[in-house]
């Protein structure tokens, strides 16, 4: 069991790297688009249509796995920040409520993203996606809604991750590692 939990959080913490990559990517094509957009319209005076589209897709990403990695961090916004620290039964217990918190959340984003009306896959947000076309860009949509899917599914990962750490005690070793 506990090589299955180590496994699991390295897959997440590979997969989180990976996001942070991402996220820093479209940080930099966000940060890019918008100084050409300013530069084009004050400089050159003539803007390009495209580049304020693409800041705000460029923006989603880095939004949807820049949140994937603040779950993974546990820096997402909580109301009870101080329960991550209590440890035991008790803790255990509220690692299961907020597990169980994330499951009733992500999971129908999940399935809808997939699935719409009779399980038919071309009515789920993805299959709409692909069917649409950005509105200057000319790209299909997929690769922008894509973002909120994938970080979902991030998500639920990190989730199953620090519950197998957490209900295999490595979560303590690691405690024990970083006081010393």
């Amino acid at each position: 069991m506990r090589a299955i939990a180590v496994t699991l959080d390295q897959i997440s913490s590979q997969l989180n790297r990976i996001a942070l990559w991402g996220a820093v990517a479209a940080v930099l094509v966000m940060v890019m688009a918008a100084s050409w957009q300013v530069f084009a319209r004050y400089l050159l005076d003539a803007p390009p249509v495209w580049t304020e589209e693409l800041s705000r897709r460029a923006m989603v990403w880095a939004g949807m796995l820049g949140a994937s990695a603040a779950f993974r961090y546990r820096a997402d916004p909580t109301l009870f920040p101080a329960m991550v620290a209590i440890r035991g039964p008790l803790g255990t217990m509220l690692a299961v409520i907020r597990a169980v918190g994330v499951l009733l959340f992500t999971l129908p984003v999940i399935w809808y993203s997939l699935f719409g009306a009779n399980m038919n896959i071309t009515f789920g947000f993805l299959g709409r996606s692909l069917a649409r076309q950005a509105e200057l860009l000319p790209v299909s949509m997929i690769w922008f809604t894509a973002a909120v899917p994938i970080a979902f599914v991030l998500i639920l990962i990190h989730m199953i991750a620090s519950l197998s750490i957490r209900f295999t005690g490595l979560e303590q070793a690691e405690d024990l590692k970083n006081k010393e």
